[in-house]
């Protein structure tokens, strides 16, 4: 595979999308617009702070769009744009996936630390 520009800037775009949270936004804002406070609730162990800074990335890069109503108290939503909910297949079929084999990963995960424990404690 040839390093180009391109390359480089497709990799930035999968490190967003690929991150610890992204996905898990997408997939349930493919379901439906949502509020901050539904997305916090339904993402289990994201902090407020992370929440947001994922939003804020997802949206400078045009797959998340915030709506702001102009009412007390203040009521915003997320959903997806139409480049955003191109990635609903790709980002159900990773968490599908990531879902289908916890119990692999788990038990992967137990030998690799049982073989490389330090036997000194």
């Amino acid at each position: 595979m040839e390093y180009t520009a391109e390359r480089c800037r497709a990799r930035e775009t999968l490190d967003r999308v690929g991150d610890k949270w992204s996905l898990q936004v997408i997939a349930l804002l493919g379901e439906r617009t949502k509020r901050f406070t539904e997305l916090k609730r339904e993402i289990d162990g994201i902090s407020q702070r992370m929440l947001t800074v994922t939003l804020r990335g997802l949206e400078r890069d045009g797959i998340v769009t915030r709506k702001v109503y102009p009412v007390m108290p203040p009521r915003v939503e997320y959903s997806l744009t139409e480049m955003g909910a191109t990635l609903m297949d790709a980002a159900n079929t990773l968490v599908c996936w990531a879902e289908s084999h916890l119990a692999e990963i788990d038990a992967a995960r137990a030998a690799y630390d049982a073989r490389n424990a330090d036997p000194e404690g």
